[in-house]
């Protein structure tokens, strides 16, 4: 059996992921096994492991910070929001429906099961499996059936650590209500509490840990700060889509889609000096960016309705008229064509009209494309030229399958890894590139050319964009974070928590 402990939070978006990864790179650095482990996400930025399953990013990164491959046990549940009511749901890695959120408590309790096989598999596999619960172990109308909090602690045997978000305010009120709220069994469990995203002189904020303490009868084993490191959000609560609209000497606007999913792919440019990265959701915001990225969402069809009605469709041709460069990855891929056919109701039936920029046509069809790939980039015009040859690696997943038609090219030339199926994929003319290739901008040599080429256009002279090893870099922010951590968290404790 592997040690456990469980990272518990008093809402969503408190640093539970965060703060869990930082756990599992200082159990890596002081010479563990370690594997992340959260039985229930609901999340849009997912990933395709080397057997082609799908589970949430978030567990990806856990992995990274590990430094262990990422297995779909390590999230045998996945819900992708559809829209407000229902979701994708995905068991094992592999779609099982598109159920309402009641249909989906209706079947929850069936699959206590296969969560216990994954989290057995990784109890005998590591030394140690740090799990993460989901929004609040408190919420009364969710406990009967509960499979991702405390019902989760009691099934693995965890003792469990609360997080709370002091820079949303009111953290003493969210912890010691949480506890309050919570079964005697329940309370027994938690050893620990942890107050996070703290700003400022912490000898202020002594008084009230004291009384937390005592109101509660838990440790508080951590104030952690609000740490300056780059790593991967778990969904759209991200602060980094309410970012600055500050345009440096490269612009490059994302399309903020109301089901924005798998924005990860283009967290590599954030990091290079002169670039800008801003996340847009109206026409007032967009300008003229040097490019234009669209991203992924959950429902192209409805996310390009949404464009239509609020201008921001007409204002993205009007900025690629005046040059702004257009690339479309999954979801934006489709839009960018001629139609989007729905025959089969997989998203919102029918068909609609596409942006027109591609020569493309989409039909969505009810089997959900998931598998990793490896190739070149061919982009035999425009712009972007320059990158013909450049090595691609990535993963697809996607319900439709897009048709070249007329003067479109395709944009690579891969291999699918699991099956070995060569193919060519994706599209581009006259500065409007297309692809399915989810990560294709974490290499270094396609996010360096990329800028390059636009800073030639712009009539930039000096070097820009030196090509940046993104895999190394994200390894230093694993390792700032277990440094923030452990100056900021009673480790010892923990460990004796672990140890019962």
């Amino acid at each position: 059996m592997a040690k456990r402990i469980m990272i518990q939070g008093t809402m969503s978006n408190v640093g539970k992921s965060v703060i869990a990864a930082g756990l599992c790179r200082i159990f890596r650095q002081d010479g563990y096994r370690v594997a992340p482990f959260k039985s229930q996400n609901m999340a849009l930025n997912s990933f395709i492991t080397r057997e082609g399953l799908e589970m949430g990013r978030a567990q990806v990164m856990q992995a990274e910070a590990a430094g262990v491959e990422p297995v779909v046990a390590m999230n045998p549940i996945l819900l992708k929001p559809t829209n407000d009511i229902g979701s994708q749901v995905i068991v094992n890695g592999k779609v099982v429906g598109t159920m309402s959120a009641r249909d989906y408590f209706g079947i929850k309790k069936s699959l206590v099961p296969e969560v216990m096989k994954a989290f057995r598999k990784l109890d005998e596999e590591y030394d140690i499996v740090v799990i993460e619960g989901a929004g609040s172990p408190a919420e009364i109308n969710l406990k009967q059936d509960d499979i991702v909090n405390m019902g989760m602690a009691k099934f693995a045997d965890a003792p469990v650590l609360l997080v709370g978000d002091i820079d949303r305010g009111g953290v003493f009120a969210q912890l010691y209500g949480t506890v309050a709220l919570l079964e005697e069994e329940e309370k027994r469990r938690i050893k620990g509490l942890i107050i996070n995203k703290f700003r400022g002189d912490k000898t202020i904020l002594d008084p009230g840990v004291e009384m937390l303490e005592r109101l509660t009868g838990l440790p508080v084993i951590g104030v952690t700060p609000y740490l300056n490191v780059s790593l991967e959000d778990e969904d759209s609560l991200s602060d980094r889509l309410e970012g600055s609209q500050k345009v440096d000497r490269i612009d490059i606007a994302v399309i903020r889609f109301p089901r924005i999913s798998n924005f990860t792919d283009f967290n590599a440019f954030e990091g290079i000096e002169g670039v800008s990265l801003r996340y847009v959701s109206s026409a007032q915001q967009l300008g003229t960016p040097d490019l234009i990225l669209l991203p992924g969402t959950k429902n192209t069809m409805r996310d390009l309705l949404w464009m239509r009605q609020n201008g921001l469709e007409a204002a993205v041709l009007k900025a690629h008229g005046a040059g702004s460069v257009i690339f479309g990855v999954c979801g934006g891929y489709q839009m960018l064509g001629q139609s989007i056919s729905d025959p089969d109701g997989v998203e919102e039936g029918g068909t609609v009209r596409g942006m027109g920029l591609l020569d493309t046509e989409t039909v969505f069809e009810a089997e959900k494309a998931r598998t990793r790939v490896e190739g070149r980039i061919l982009c035999p015009q425009g712009i972007f030229e320059s990158l013909s040859d450049t090595q691609v690696v990535g993963y697809e997943i996607h319900m439709g399958r897009t048709i070249l038609r007329g003067s479109a090219k395709p944009f690579t030339e891969i291999e699918d890894t699991i099956t070995g199926e060569r193919k060519r994929e994706g599209a581009c003319k006259a500065d409007v590139y297309g692809t399915y290739i989810h990560g294709i901008f974490d290499s270094g040599l396609v996010t360096a050319g990329i800028v390059r080429a636009l800073a030639k256009k712009k009539g930039i002279t000096e070097e820009m964009g030196m090509s940046v090893d993104f895999a190394a870099f994200k390894e230093t922010q694993y390792d700032l974070l277990a440094d923030g951590l452990r100056t900021h968290m009673d480790m010892d404790a923990i460990y004796r928590i672990m140890n019962g």
